[in-house]
C-alpha cells in the first residue's frame, strides 16, 4: 500500500503530516511512502532528506495514496482527487465541515479525524489535539510578552526595581497549563482559573495560584475529559466573579473551548474597560467565536487601551516542532490501524471507532449542514 503526504493547500498552513525521521517507521511496516515535492519545506524539512530516509517524491501523491496523511481537511477540489476507498487521517473539523465529510463518504473514503481521538490511556501517544494545544499555550505567552509594554520578570536595576507582570490564565487544560509554565519561566506572577476543581493540583504543580470562585462546578467536565458547556446564568455569574482578577492582570490568556460549540463568552466589553491601559488579552478561542466579546479572529485590536489578540492556527507558527509532534501522533495511530501492511478497521475498538467519521460510504459522525 502507498502512504502519501500531499502539500497542505490551506493558506498559511506550514505544518506537514509526516517528517523524514518517521518515514522508516512506515516502510518497515510494509508501506511505500510518497511525498509531494515541497510538502515539508515550510516546516524546514527538505525533499532530499525525505528521499534519504526512503520516501519517493511524486507530484501526484494525493491521487496515488491508499493512505493519505494530512494536517488540514481536504478542500472540495482535493476530495475529488482522492482515490476511491482510500484512508484519510488528519484534522477534519467534523463539527463544522459537514459538506466535506459527506463528500468523503460519497467517495467511500475511510476518514479519521485526529481531533476526535478519545481521552483514554491507550490513546495518549496519538493525542494530536493535546500536542497542538501545548504549542498554542507556549506561543500565546510569547505573543503576550511581545505586546505588553512591561517586563515579565521582577528586575532590580540601578534605575530601580521593576515589578513583575501579573498574568491570569482562564482554562487549565493542556494549553492553559503550558501557558502557565511558560509565563512562570519568564518570571511573571501567575494566577489561573478553571471550572473543573480537579485541576487545582495541576495548576499549582506548574507554579500558579489557583483562583477558586464560589460556583457550583461538579458537572463541569465531560466523560471525555473536556470542559462541558454551562448555562448562560453560570457564565454571567462567572464573569462577575472573575472581573477583579482580570482587572488586576497585565495579561489575560483565555483557553476555554467546548468541542463543537461556540466558545463560552468569559470577558465582556465592560470587563475590558476595567483593565489597565497597555494590558493584553490573548484569546486562544478566537477561531470558535472567542472568549472575549471584543475578539476578532486573526486580528490584533486595541479597545479601551487594551490590546486584544485573536490568533488563528498558532501551532503553524512553530512549524518544525509542530510537525514533529503531529507526525508522531499520526504515525502512532496509523501503526495501530495496520495489520499485515493494510489498514484494518475494528469497529469494536474504542481507539479506532472514536476518530472514525466515514467508512464504507457511510457518515459515522453526526455532522451539521
Amino acid at each position: 500500500m502507498i502512504a502519501s503526504v500531499p502539500k497542505e493547500a490551506v493558506p498559511g498552513e506550514r505544518r506537514v503530516a509526516l517528517v523524514p525521521e518517521l518515514v522508516g517507521k512506515l516502510t518497515k511496516a510494509g508501506l511505500e511512502v510518497l511525498v509531494e515535492p515541497g510538502a515539508g519545506q515550510p516546516a524546514g524539512f527538505l525533499d532530499s532528506v525525505y528521499e534519504e530516509k526512503g520516501a519517493r517524491l511524486d507530484s501526484q501523491a494525493l491521487e496515488k495514496g491508499d493512505i493519505l496523511l494530512k494536517v488540514q481537511p481536504p478542500s472540495a477540489e482535493e476530495v475529488g482527487r482522492i482515490k476511491e476507498g482510500a484512508t484519510l487521517i488528519g484534522f477534519l473539523q467534523p463539527h463544522t465541515n459537514g459538506a466535506s465529510i459527506r463528500a468523503l463518504a460519497e467517495r467511500k473514503v475511510t476518514a479519521f479525524a485526529m481531533e476526535l481521538m478519545p481521552r483514554i490511556a491507550r490513546a495518549q501517544p496519538m493525542d494530536a489535539l493535546s500536542a497542538m494545544s501545548t504549542l498554542a499555550g507556549y506561543k500565546a505567552v510569547l505573543i503576550a510578552a511581545n505586546h505588553l509594554p512591561k517586563f515579565f520578570p521582577l528586575l532590580m536595576t540601578a534605575a530601580g526595581t521593576m515589578t513583575p507582570a501579573r498574568v491570569f490564565i482562564i482554562g487549565a487544560g493542556v494549553a492553559g497549563l503550558q501557558a502557565i509554565g511558560t509565563a512562570k519561566r519568564l518570571g511573571a506572577v501567575v494566577e489561573a482559573y478553571d471550572t473543573r476543581p480537579a485541576v487545582k493540583e495541576q495548576v499549582e504543580s506548574v507554579g500558579a495560584k489557583f483562583v477558586e470562585l464560589p460556583l457550583e462546578t461538579k458537572d463541569a467536565e465531560e466523560k471525555t475529559g473536556y470542559a462541558k458547556a454551562q448555562s448562560e446564568e453560570f457564565y454571567r455569574r462567572q464573569q462577575q466573579m472573575m472581573a477583579r482578577y482580570i482587572g488586576a492582570a497585565d495579561v489575560v490568556i483565555t483557553t476555554a473551548l467546548v468541542p463543537g460549540k461556540r466558545a463560552p463568552l468569559l470577558i465582556s466589553e465592560e470587563m475590558v474597560r476595567g483593565m489597565r491601559p497597555g494590558s493584553v488579552i490573548v484569546d486562544l478561542a478566537a477561531e470558535q467565536g472567542g472568549n472575549c466579546a471584543l475578539t476578532e479572529a486573526g486580528r490584533d485590536v486595541v479597545k479601551h487601551g487594551v490590546t486584544i489578540v485573536g490568533p488563528v492556527n498558532l501551532p503553524s507558527t512553530v512549524p518544525f516542532h509542530a510537525s514533529q509532534m503531529y507526525a508522531r501522533t499520526v504515525t502512532n495511530f496509523l501503526a495501530h490501524l495496520l495489520k499485515d501492511g493494510s489498514v484494518h478497521v475494528d469497529l469494536q475498538d474504542e481507539l479506532t471507532r472514536g476518530p472514525l467519521v466515514t467508512h464504507q460510504g457511510q457518515v459515522l459522525f453526526e455532522v451539521k449542514s
